[in-house]
This record gives C-alpha cells, sequence and structure tokens, in this order.
C-alpha cells in the first residue's frame, strides 16, 4: 500500500463536505471544552461540594484519566464497528455525564459526571478519521487542521465562557451547558455525517483494554498525585510501579495476540513513534501555558510579578490563542499541500520554543503575556494540524482510528504532566503574601525553562520523522 493511499475517500458522502466538517469540529470543540469546564471553580470546589481540596481535585483529576484511557480504546471500537457510531455513544455519554453532574449536590455524583465526559475525548480523533475516509486529499489537509485546532480552541474559548457562567449563575449551569452542547453535537452528526463503509472487523481486546486502563491509571495517579501525596510516599511509588509493570506486561501481550487493542508493530513505525514522542512535548507546552499564564495574570499587584486581572480578564487574555488556532486552519492545509506535514511539525514546535523565550525576556506587561501565548496559539496550530497527517500517511486506512487515539493518548501524557510538573514548582517556589503562599518570579522563570526543555525535544525529534513518499515527491 502507498503512502497516501488511505488519504482516499472511500465513498461519496450525501452531505456536503463543510456541513461535515462542521458538525464534526462542534462536537470536537465541545469535547475539548470538558477539560476547562471546571476551571474556573477549582479554588471555590471545596466550599461548594462540602468536600477537602484533596477530594475535589478528583472533579478536573478523574477528567483526565478517563479521558487517556478511553481514547485509544474508543478509536479501536470505531475502526471496528463504525467512527460514527462511536462518537454518537461518546456524546451520548458525554450527555449522561452532564446530567449527572447537573443533578448532584456532593462530590461523588460530579466526580461520575466528570468521569463521563472525559470518555468524550476520543471524538477529536474518530472525526480525522473519518474525515480521511470521506474527503478528497486536497480538501483534508485543511479539515484536520480545523478539527485538529478545535483541541486548542475549545479549551480557549471555553475558559471565558465558563469563568462567566460561573460567575453569574449557579455552578450546576455549566452542566446544563455542556449537555446542551452534547445534545446539538448529537443532532449534528447523526444528521450530517454519512455512516461507515471502511471497518476493521475483529473481536474487541478486553484484556488489552484492562492492561491498558490499569498501566496508564497507574502513571497518570502518580504523574497528576504525586504532588500532593508526596513523590516518594508509598502511595506515589506504588502507584507508578503498578503503572510501569501493567504497561509492560501489557506491551508483551500485544505482541503475542492475534487481534491485539493496539498494533505495536504500527506504533513502532519510526513516523508513528516519533510523532507521538514529540506530542508529548507539544501537549506539555499546551498545557504549561494554561497552568501558569492565568496564575501570573491573576496574582495581586502587590507581589511584584502579577497583574491582578480577575478571572475573567485573564481567560479574556488566553482566549485569542484559541482564536489564532482556528484562523490559521486553512493556511495549515495549504502549507501540509505544498511542503507536506513533518516541515509544518518542525515549524509549530519551534513556535513554541521561540514563545517561552519571549516569555522570559518580556513579561513585566499584560501585553508580554497576550503575544507570548498567540505565538504559542500559531505552534499548536501547525503542529497539531502536522500530527494527524503524519500518522495516517503511515498507517494503513483500517487502524486510522485506533492510531489518531493513541497520538491524542500521547498529548494527554503530555498535558497532565504539565499540570503536575508545573503546578508542584509554582507550589513549591512560593512565598507567603498576607498569610497566602503567592508564587514567585523565580518559579515562572523555572516553569518557562522546563517548558523550552520539552519544545526543543520535540523539536529536534522531527528532524527524525521520515518523509513518506508524497512528500519527497514534492521537494
Amino acid at each position: 500500500m502507498s503512502d497516501d493511499s488511505g488519504d482516499r475517500p472511500t465513498h461519496a458522502p450525501r452531505s456536503p463536505g463543510w456541513a461535515i466538517v462542521a458538525a464534526l469540529a462542534f462536537a470536537g470543540l465541545s469535547s475539548a471544552f470538558m477539560f476547562t469546564l471546571v476551571v474556573p471553580l477549582q479554588s471555590e470546589l471545596p466550599h461548594l461540594l462540602d468536600a477537602s481540596r484533596e477530594d475535589t481535585t478528583w472533579v478536573v483529576t478523574i477528567t483526565l484519566l478517563v479521558a487517556a484511557v478511553a481514547t485509544p480504546i474508543s478509536g479501536r471500537l470505531g475502526d471496528m464497528y463504525g467512527k460514527r457510531r462511536v462518537i454518537l455513544y461518546l456524546l451520548i455519554a458525554l450527555m449522561i455525564g452532564s446530567l449527572v453532574a447537573a443533578l448532584s449536590q456532593d462530590i461523588v455524583g460530579v466526580i461520575i459526571g466528570r468521569g463521563l465526559q472525559g470518555i468524550t475525548t476520543g471524538v477529536i480523533p474518530l472525526g480525522i478519521a473519518i474525515m480521511r475516509d470521506v474527503l478528497p486529499p486536497a480538501r483534508l489537509g485543511t479539515a484536520v487542521a480545523f478539527m485538529s485546532a478545535t483541541m486548542g480552541v475549545g479549551g480557549a474559548v471555553g475558559m471565558p465562557a465558563a469563568a462567566y457562567i460561573a460567575e453569574n449563575y449557579d455552578w450546576h449551569a455549566l452542566f446544563w451547558a455542556s449537555l446542551a452542547l452534547g445534545i446539538v453535537g448529537f443532532v449534528a452528526i447523526r444528521l450530517i455525517v454519512p455512516e461507515d463503509t471502511l471497518l476493521s472487523p475483529g473481536r474487541l481486546d478486553l484484556l488489552g483494554a484492562l492492561g491498558l486502563a490499569v498501566g496508564l491509571a497507574g502513571l497518570l495517579l502518580f504523574v497528576s498525585r504525586g504532588a500532593d501525596w508526596g513523590w516518594g510516599s508509598p502511595l506515589a511509588l506504588g502507584s507508578v510501579t503498578i503503572g510501569v509493570v501493567a504497561l509492560i506486561a501489557w506491551g508483551a501481550y500485544q505482541l503475542r495476540t492475534r487481534e491485539p487493542l493496539v498494533d505495536l508493530r504500527v506504533a513502532a513505525r519510526p513516523a508513528v513513534l516519533l510523532t507521538n514522542l514529540a506530542a508529548i512535548g507539544m501537549g506539555f507546552a499546551l498545557f504549561g501555558s494554561n497552568v501558569s499564564f492565568p496564575q501570573l495574570l491573576e496574582l495581586p499587584e502587590a507581589t511584584g510579578i502579577g497583574f491582578g486581572l480577575t478571572m475573567m480578564e485573564a481567560a479574556l487574555c488566553i482566549m485569542p490563542s484559541g482564536l489564532i488556532m482556528m484562523l490559521l486552519s486553512p493556511l495549515s492545509g495549504q502549507l501540509e499541500r505544498a511542503f507536506g506535514p513533518r516541515p509544518l511539525f518542525t515549524i509549530g514546535c519551534a513556535s513554541i520554543v521561540v514563545a517561552y523565550v519571549f516569555v522570559l525576556l518580556l513579561s513585566s506587561e499584560v501585553w508580554h503575556i497576550v503575544v507570548a501565548n498567540c505565538i504559542i496559539g500559531v505552534g499548536i496550530a501547525f503542529s497539531f494540524a502536522a500530527m494527524p497527517m503524519i500518522i495516517m500517511r503511515a498507517v494503513p486506512a483500517d487502524e486510522t482510528g485506533v492510531s489518531n487515539g493513541l497520538n491524542a493518548l500521547f498529548r494527554s501524557v503530555g498535558t497532565s504532566s504539565a499540570s503536575a510538573v508545573m503546578g508542584g514548582v509554582l507550589a513549591a517556589m512560593a512565598v507567603e503574601v498576607d498569610g497566602v503562599g503567592m508564587p514567585t518570579a523565580e518559579a515562572f522563570q523555572t516553569c518557562f525553562w522546563i517548558a523550552i526543555a520539552a519544545a526543543i525535544v520535540a523539536t529536534a525529534l522531527t528532524f527524525f520523522i521520515p518523509r513518506a513518499a508524497s512528500d519527497a515527491a514534492r521537494g
């Protein structure tokens, strides 16, 4: 099979291509919004749910854990039973989770609801796989760039929306809003997106799914909760040990079984492996800015480094990066067609390095943070558009769902790591101001240096990604 044979549409959709892309993108935006849905409420959750701060962190952690585990599994189910069908089920999970949380008055119901919301993360990689099936090659790059942009746009635009709702309405309104998004997305997919004709019949590797779930849960719990537990505590060490052992056993089993959840031989292809490793760095860079920039903007001016903005004002400063991701989608598609996805990936990763160097040198004005975040938006737009295209050129057409899901998993590892590392640095390097711990200027600089290192590693990895035959022909 040639490198780009899978780019051809497998059937002619009845709906216009732009309508299919719009429906999938809306579902992707709704999915991405789930990650920032409760961000404006984090400081108030202990009071609102009458629970300890350690317990309320699960409202965020559970979504990350479920998303990481469910995304590759939903990708495999999409390849087997139909990507459109699985997307509809994921949106049903989003609606049920939103309803459960909206009707809950205690932390248990909210955690269950947030876990169900995390399942919907598989919508984006499945949507990209559908585009490969139904769109002509000339339009595929732009459509994939548009869909990929929803990962950043949903969070960047969703944050001020969530902040507005949280400041002006009862907190349950956030979950009623997410329920409405799920309903609209479900109807749009049901009416517009065509049924799949390209399927990969087989059985779901339940033992493989269980092994992956245990392994990922162990590692991500260590990353996301290690700072709270203590990195050397028995709970943290036990978690990471179980995760590593489970993933090693899972990998050995996947190589032996006839119908694995993830074909590790395909995942080990240099183009796929290097792209996924670089995705960790890009996920880290994206979420690193989401953790550090809002805190820097909201810190009191009395600290000498903060700008004293309200939660809403800080969210509005972050929002332009998401809009840039969306606006750059057509350009990303054109650059991908002209030069191939690998150079686009390199430019995107290098842009992240530039952004963090800029904020290291200039961070004394609000507009400095806005500009740096916009440059990050450029880098994420190019990188997230390039990664699916690189992977789809390197894997069989009937494995695009699980392969894109695996890429999303690696990005999730990056975002989870950034949340833990950045949060840990800002908490450790803090001083008391009026009885409250405030991060120091050195804490933020350390975070920026860590993000630069992650972006440099990702940039270096892109140079070793093999070029597809069609890209070589262009050059």
